[in-house]
């Protein structure tokens, strides 16, 4: 049986950060087990010092080192602006993923396995749990972001190319940039030092650039994929609700979803928005596994044709502004 929710549309705008007054909501739906994978849950997301592999600690050490301020805006006002009808290139949602087809995450810990194969587990899992179409839609589509590889470089953490390229601005755990990095909520807080904005005394306070209570949507987290995929969605002025939005924004913002830092910057309304990326991170997360083959003759003949359809039905069909 299908989940029946009323859900409010998103607010479109070419800028995502303009302050707007947030619609009614409906709580998101209760959590249940939903993991396909052999792993039990508490395996999953499991950051150690010395047993996590040495591609994913470089991975956060670089992120630490290189993800500041000044990054962040030269990401968003140039390299991946959508302003006055700003793009990079034409492309369909198939051709994306076409491209990312043999892209690896270097971020991941729980999986070696193309992104593309984690895209449909985690879409086909909320189908299977009777969640809306609009939800299985995002969760084909939340990691689409790491398309930026196409257009960037390892010096600006952005090589998808190289078997052991420089990923720090494509994935990962993402905090908030111009304000103090939380020790207590981020993995492997011994490289947070490395950040140069942590010896700037603009930004290294608990509040930093920010007003208390800003919300959400004014904060910056760390460029990666979930705020170009926002921003991407936003410019083709797709109908995938404002819950769906916030799920692909802010999924890997886990100090603030999973470990509840950053409440002093929140709006009342932004713990009901976090609840629905709370949701979808169930299967993010627990949909990852290695034996589950969904690619060949079954997504070809089974799989993309349905998904097909959910991308015309949300404005993504045909040739998109990337």
């Amino acid at each position: 049986m299908k989940l029946q929710i009323s859900i409010s549309k998103h607010h479109r705008h070419q800028t995502p950060s303009t302050t707007m007054e947030a619609p009614a909501m409906m709580p998101p739906p209760s959590i249940k087990s939903i993991n396909t994978s052999i792993k039990n849950e508490e395996e999953f997301r499991t950051y150690s010092i010395t047993d996590t592999s040495e591609r994913v600690i470089q991975h956060y050490k670089d992120m630490r080192t290189n993800q500041t301020v000044e990054f962040y805006n030269r990401m968003e006002n140039n390299k991946y602006s959508f302003e006055n009808g700003a793009y990079r290139r034409l492309m369909t949602i198939e051709e994306a993923f076409v491209e990312l087809e043999n892209y690896v995450d270097a971020s991941d810990p729980d999986m070696d396995l193309p992104n593309l194969l984690h895209l449909l587990q985690t879409a086909e899992g909320i189908r299977n749990a009777g969640h809306p179409d609009w939800l299985q839609l995002v969760g084909l589509l939340h990691d689409v972001g790491k398309i930026m590889f196409l257009w960037g470089d390892g010096a600006d953490g952005q090589d998808g190319y190289s078997p052991k390229g420089k990923q720090w601005a494509l994935g990962g755990d993402t905090w908030v940039v111009g304000c103090r990095i939380p020790n207590e909520a981020v993995v492997f807080p011994e490289f947070n030092p490395l950040n140069p904005d942590m010896s700037n005394p603009q930004y290294n306070t608990k509040y930093g650039i920010y007003e208390q209570n800003c919300g959400l949507d004014e904060l910056r987290f760390a460029w990666g994929h979930d705020e170009y995929m926002y921003r991407m969605l936003v410019a083709n002025d797709c109908s995938i609700p404002r819950e769906g939005l916030d799920m692909v924004r802010y999924h890997s913002a886990y100090p603030c979803h999973d470990k509840g830092a950053y409440r002093h910057l929140m709006k009342p309304d932004d713990y009901e928005r976090i609840k629905w990326v709370q949701l979808f991170n169930k299967f993010d997360l627990y949909t990852k596994d290695g034996n589950n083959e969904l690619r060949g003759e079954k997504m070809k003949e089974q799989l993309w044709p349905y998904y097909l359809g959910l991308l015309e039905k949300y404005g993504l069909g045909g040739k998109l502004k990337w």
